[in-house]
C-alpha cells in the first residue's frame, strides 16, 4: 500500500470530484447531483443542500484540477491555501473502520471546508511522500478523467472510468496488424 487507507480513500473520492467536469455535461449542475455525488461517495456530515454549497464545492473543485498538474512548489503553495481557508485545525480521530486518523474539522463544518480540508490534508501527503507523479490525467486519446496511481512501480496510464486502457491496447493491435500487411 503506498499511503495509509484514510489519505487513500480520500485520494480517491478527490479523483472521482475530478471527473464529474470531464464529460460533456457537467455531473454536478445541480443540488441533486452534489447529493448524488457525496452519498455515493459516503461523506458524512452536515449539508446546506442549497445552491451556495453547490457552487463551493465547484470552486473546490477547479482548485483540485490546477493542483492535479501543477508543479511541487505550486501544488505546496495552492495545498497550503486550501487548508488556511478552510481554517484547518488537525486532531485525532478513531473509527472503527479506518481506527486513529486526521481529521481537521467538525462534521458540523461548512461542506467545502470539511472536502476541502480532507482533500487537502490527503494531497499533503502526496506531496510530503514524493508522490505528485502518482496524479495523472488518462492517458487515452479520447479521455481526460484524472487518475490516481497507487501502483506499486507508479505505470499506471489510463483511468478506471471507462475502458481507456482496452480501447487502447486494441487501437495498438490494429495499427500494428495494418502495419505488417
Amino acid at each position: 500500500m503506498t499511503f495509509a487507507p484514510d489519505i487513500e480513500a480520500s485520494l480517491k473520492v478527490v479523483v472521482n470530484l475530478l471527473n464529474t467536469e470531464v464529460q460533456i455535461v457537467d455531473m454536478l449542475s445541480s443540488v441533486a447531483d452534489l447529493d448524488e455525488f457525496l452519498d455515493s461517495q459516503h461523506f458524512a456530515g452536515d449539508r446546506a443542500h442549497n445552491q451556495a454549497e453547490l457552487r463551493s464545492i465547484r470552486q473546490l473543485r477547479a482548485q483540485l484540477k490546477n493542483i492535479w498538474s501543477a508543479s511541487e512548489e505550486d501544488a505546496v503553495f495552492r495545498v497550503n491555501q486550501i487548508l488556511r481557508t478552510a481554517n484547518a485545525q488537525p486532531q485525532l480521530i478513531k473509527s472503527e473502520k479506518l481506527g486513529y486518523h486526521l481529521h481537521a474539522t467538525t462534521m458540523s463544518s461548512p461542506l467545502y471546508d470539511r472536502f476541502a480540508v480532507d482533500a487537502a490534508m490527503a494531497l499533503a501527503e502526496v506531496i510530503r511522500s514524493g508522490g505528485l507523479e502518482r496524479l495523472r490525467i488518462c492517458a487515452s486519446t479520447d479521455c481526460n478523467n484524472a487518475l490516481l496511481d497507487l501502483s506499486r512501480n507508479r505505470s499506471k496510464l489510463y483511468c478506471d472510468a471507462g475502458n481507456c486502457a482496452n480501447r487502447e491496447h486494441v487501437r495498438a493491435y490494429r495499427a500494428r496488424k495494418a502495419a505488417s500487411n
